[in-house]
């Protein structure tokens, strides 16, 4: 993660110290005492050891520079963990410290762990963003503007509608973290995924573990890398939602009809005010979609050193830089600032309404013929329905063709999208 002043805008101070060297030897240690415990429970190891392993480890701090050297030579952190463990307990206990239980099993656990902490921390700012957005639809709804397809114009939609289609991948997101977290579970599987050296008390002490952390238990999944790519899509999914906003933020701006956010000067033209918040959130959603396929890497035979690491230096960058689009997405939420006579100046030639008109000739002329004639006014040197009031006496409520009679049905799918969220 790059540090300042180039990463003023990137670095996500809450999610990324869930995954700090303090924080990650710590969540290792809370697994190890757990296990212990869980093992005793089990009849693996002596009760008494069980309970010296809890209370020596409880409120330990290990320093996780002291790891370092360790880390570099067996490629994981644990064996030098248990070691500086080891140390800080009475002899009769330290020798039963991860007993039966392989790295791989305390680290996939101990990470597991912020995960969901930092589920937590996105969940928390996604139903944020969401309320912020539904509040905006609603001061909004009747708020015209041209919706553009193929970066044409197309129809008169309302700003409220769009506010809306900002939060539709949001909310499907959101819904999706219960199924998602459920699939963050507890990793022990001993040397080689069977629990050979534990054995018949595998299942159990698997059982005890999960239920001591907090956490969902199943087999081992040591190269059932499946989870982990789930968290990684999903957070891939969501920053290609908020690049959705932030992208059409960024076209609006240049338009003026909506701007967000505290606007960055220029060095050399005072009169530029920048997308900040926007341009940061489609970088970093974007990294995120880059990173994301470097977990689908496959796991070779019962483990794989290479595809393993790559998930440390791929998913807590992750979900730090969605956090941080997320603080950002909700920043330009809060300061959306609609201008009304911009949004209007793209409709005031009539021909956004188009389709509208087709229609309303339809039922007189036949369909063909109706469009053909629309299209005739629409190359008229007049506004579109003045054009087709010279070109045609088909009985039409010329008065009715307006942008603002979109607004109901604008609310109506409005309405839907935020029905969908979760209470």
């Amino acid at each position: 993660m790059i540090g300042a002043p180039l990463g003023a805008l990137f670095v996500e101070g809450e999610i990324a110290g869930l995954f700090s060297g303090a924080a990650l030897t710590a969540a290792m240690i809370r697994v190890e005492a757990a296990l212990a415990e869980a093992e005793a429970e089990a009849g693996v190891i002596p009760a008494e050891a069980g309970r010296a392993i809890a209370e020596g480890l409880a409120g330990l701090e290990i320093d996780p520079g002291a790891l370092a050297e360790g880390t570099a030579s067996a490629g994981v952190p644990v064996p030098a963990l248990v070691a500086a463990l080891r140390k800080a307990l009475p002899e009769e206990a330290a020798a039963f410290v991860h007993w039966g239980a392989t790295s791989q099993d305390i680290v996939d656990t101990a990470l597991v762990l912020q995960y969901r902490a930092a589920l937590g921390i996105l969940e928390a700012r996604a139903a944020r963003l969401i309320a912020v957005l539904k509040a905006a639809s609603e001061a909004h709804a009747d708020l015209v503007m041209a919706a553009r397809t193929r970066s044409q114009v197309a129809t008169p939609i309302t700003f409220g509608l769009r506010a809306a289609r900002w939060a539709q991948p949001v909310i499907a997101e959101a819904a999706a973290l219960p199924a998602l977290r459920a699939r963050l579970t507890v990793q022990f599987g001993g040397a080689s995924g069977a629990n050979t050296s534990v054995a018949p008390h595998g299942p159990a002490v698997s059982a005890g573990l999960a239920a001591r952390l907090g956490l969902p238990d199943r087999p081992a999944w040591h190269t059932d890398r499946g989870a982990v790519q789930a968290l990684g899509q999903w957070a891939a999914r969501l920053g290609t939602g908020l690049a959705k906003m932030a992208g059409d933020l960024i076209l609006l701006g240049r338009t003026g009809e909506v701007t967000a956010g505290i606007g960055g000067g220029s060095s050399t033209m005072p009169q530029k005010s920048n997308p900040v918040a926007a341009e940061a959130i489609l970088t970093l959603t974007r990294l995120t979609a880059t990173l994301a396929p470097a977990l689908s890497a496959p796991h070779a035979e019962e483990r794989d050193g290479a595809a393993w690491a790559l998930e440390w230096l791929t998913l807590p960058q992750m979900l730090a830089d969605t956090g941080a689009a997320l603080a950002h997405a909700i920043t330009l939420a809060e300061t959306l600032r609609p201008d009304p006579a911009a949004l209007r100046t793209p409709l005031d030639d009539g021909a956004a309404l188009a389709e509208a008109a087709s229609f309303a000739l339809a039922p007189h002329l036949g369909r063909a013929e109706a469009q053909a004639l629309v299209k005739e006014a629409a190359e008229a040197d007049a506004p579109l329905i003045e054009a087709l009031q010279r070109l045609t006496d088909a009985p039409v409520d010329w008065s009715a063709l307006t942008p603002e009679a979109v607004i109901p049905a604008c609310k109506a799918a409005a309405a839907q999208v935020f029905a969908a969220a979760r209470p």
